[in-house]
Parts: structure tokens; sequence; C-alpha cells
């Protein structure tokens, strides 16, 4: 049977002893911690004991409810605390759970259900990468159940995501950043040509420049304000928003607000974007007739903190454009930022500072999905293997002359 009560033997505040604690969930859910005053081993364990049976007279066994009432009291309970798209994932994952193992009680699941489920995720034509996901979400909201005393153990804590292949990082080369800006700006201009004098298309070549030089990512490039630029410092921010009259709810991933500099060029164009910016709109890369449409929908109260992650219409479809003008191809917008990242760590930038300028929580992130293997270093490595075999082909030859007939 599982202990309701543990010991935990601590240093007290001097530091000159050490004193007993007895640690408990309440009917709550909520992790306590209850000071015995003393360091006697016998006696706490007998104060143990006796909370123990004091908690198990009155206890509530865990609490009984389907999967379907789990997910919802889960997503109830975290709506404020992560982003909706996490949210809107773990729904996604738990209810592709149910579909295969049924609406059974959260007492009754089991490993083996967890690995059905990874099993029918590859079956049903998910990438193993996908599996893998959903899988992270299902552990995480399990194990929100145990930290909340709704669960004993987590189900599915032991069970490992299907392996994948580590992908190939897609870098754009010089030349190719070039032409995507040589295509921006001629996009820019057909656009302008076309349209009537009060029509503002997207600022693909500032966006692009700017991805280049920060490695923001689309959604906090999107997001960005003007308060958020200082031109006198040369930086720009990256900061959460708050539902204004003005600006949306948005939040910035991982939570991490940084600010990063900007060049000296980058500075002049804002600039010269600003003065161009009518009154009354705060955004840098949002339009002018799409910032008077969102701004419509939120008063119609059509608006959520989602569609605040990705406030512009056509994106990609702009973007691929202009990729297909550069004859560029198999390119996503975000390898933009991992071409900036990349290119900082190729040019001298310690790990950790790497790390920071990119938003991530850990630098294994950092280096499984955004650093590449520049051709300058495969260069490098070229080089110093030729050096290295040519001085083995000389040491074996002084060694081993060859016998030439005479």
């Amino acid at each position: 049977m599982k202990k309701l009560v543990t010991l935990w033997k601590r240093p007290s505040y001097d530091g000159k002893r050490f004193i007993y604690y007895l640690i408990y969930i309440d009917e709550h859910g909520k992790r306590r911690q209850k000071s015995l005053g003393h360091a006697d081993t016998r006696k706490a364990e007998r104060h143990r004991a006796q909370f123990e049976r004091e908690l198990r007279m009155g206890v509530v066994e865990p609490k009984s409810m389907r999967l379907s009432e789990f997910i919802k009291d889960s997503l109830d309970r975290t709506r404020t605390q992560v982003r909706s798209s996490t949210l809107c994932q773990a729904r996604i994952a738990m209810e592709h759970f149910i579909r295969v193992i049924g609406n059974i009680d959260i007492q009754l699941v089991k490993h083996a259900h967890g690995e059905r489920f990874a099993q029918a995720c590859l079956d049903s034509g998910n990438a193993p990468a996908t599996a893998g996901k959903k899988l992270r979400h299902l552990k995480r909201v399990f194990q929100l159940g145990v930290d909340r005393g709704q669960l004993d153990e987590n189900p599915l804590r032991r069970i490992k995501p299907p392996r994948t292949p580590k992908k190939k990082i897609r870098v754009l080369t010089k030349n190719e950043c070039s032409r995507l800006l040589r295509a921006a700006r001629d996009n820019l201009a057909r656009q302008l040509a076309m349209k009537n004098r009060l029509y503002q298309p997207i600022q693909w070549e500032l966006l692009i420049r700017t991805v280049l030089c920060t490695g923001l990512r689309r959604g906090e490039l999107l997001n960005t304000t003007w308060k958020d630029i200082d031109f006198e410092t040369k930086t720009i921010d990256v900061a959460p928003k708050t539902d204004t009259p003005e600006t949306w709810e948005w939040h910035i991933k991982d939570t991490d607000r940084r600010t990063l500099g900007l060049t000296d060029d980058l500075v002049d164009s804002f600039a010269q974007l600003e003065t161009q910016q009518p009154e009354g709109y705060p955004y840098v890369f949002i339009q002018v007739g799409r910032y008077d449409h969102i701004q419509a929908r939120r008063g119609r109260g059509n608006w959520t903190v989602q569609d605040g992650v990705n406030p512009t219409n056509n994106f990609e479809r702009g973007f691929t454009g202009i990729l297909a003008r550069a004859c560029i191809e198999n390119v996503t917008f975000h390898d933009l930022r991992r071409t900036c990242i990349t290119n900082w760590f190729a040019n001298g930038l310690a790990e950790y500072e790497v790390m920071r300028l990119a938003g991530h929580a850990c630098f294994s992130t950092t280096h499984a999905f955004y650093l590449a293997v520049r051709e300058d270093l495969i260069d490098r490595g070229r080089a110093a293997s030729t050096k290295v075999m040519a001085a083995i082909s000389v040491a074996n030859l002084l060694q081993h002359p060859l016998n030439v007939a005479t």
C-alpha cells in the first residue's frame, strides 16, 4: 500500500542540527509539510505512522472519473497557466487516446494502454515525431493528475516515444538569402504598382531581414509593436502583450522575454516605415487594413488568444510566392530563424549566448533543432582530414619504401 505520509530530514536554519518533517498530500491535492521539531528517528517514525492512520481514517480514495471528464478537469485547472495551443494539443491527444482504448476510468489506465496508443498513432499514419509529441502531452496530463492526488502514479511514465531519425536542418546560404531579399523587394514593388495608393502589403523584405538578424519567431515578429523598438539603443524587445483597446493578448513561447540588437540598416528601415505608418496603429508588421479588421472582430468578441499567435492572413501563401520568385525550394519561414541561430554559433557566439538570444529554455533544444553543420565547417573538416591522411601516407612510405623494379 502506498504511503500517504513520508519523512523528510532537513537542516535547521542555524545549520547546527536536523529536523524531521512530515510530507503529505492534503484533501485538495496540495503538497504539505509539517515540522516535528526534533531529529529523533524512532520518534519521527512513530509520528509518521500515527499521522498516516489519522489520514487513512478520513482519507478519500482517488476520485474515479472517465478520461473525458479527466481531461476537461485538467484543462479547466490549467487554462490560465499554459498557452492555449498547448491546451489544444493536449485535448487532441486525449481524444485520440480515448478513441484507441475507450473512455475508461482513469484508475484503470495501464502501461499497456500507452503502448497500444503509441502503435495506433503510427498505424493511423502519424509520423514517429507526432506520436511522440502526443505521448508527451498525455504524460504531462497524467502527471498533473498525480500531483493533484487524483492518481497514485502516472501509468504512462515509462512509455518510450517511437524513435525518430534526426532531420537535416535546412539553413539558407548567403546566396539564397540575397536572392530571397531581392525577390521580396521585387514583390513589394510589383504589388504597389498593381494596387491603389491606399493598399499596404506585408513588408516582406523587412520581415526577412529582421528574422535573419534577430532569429525572432513568426509570432514574435507579427506581435512586435513600435514600443518594442528602441531606436536610441538599436534594440528590439520581445515582450508579452496584454489585452488593451489597442493590443490583443499574446504570450511569448516559454515566457522568455528578451532583448536583441538591430543593425544600423534595420534601424534606418524601421524609422522610415514608422514615418509612413498612420497614427493609432501600434503593430509594426500588421497592415492597416488587417488591423482594422482585427479590431472589428475584437469588438464583436470574435477574437481569441490563439488568433493572436498568427494575426495575419495568407502568410504562408505570400512567403511561398517569394520563395518561388527566388527559385528556392524546401524552405519554411522558420528556417530563416534556424539560419540566424546557426550563423550566431558559426561566428563565435558561445552555446549559452546562442541559447539566450534564441529564447530557448535549454541548449539541447538549440542544438537538436537549429544548429546545422555549415559548409565552412565541412571544408575545415575536409582540410584537416587531408592533412592527416597525407602525413599518414608519408610516414607509411618512409617506413615501408615501395619496391620499384630496376
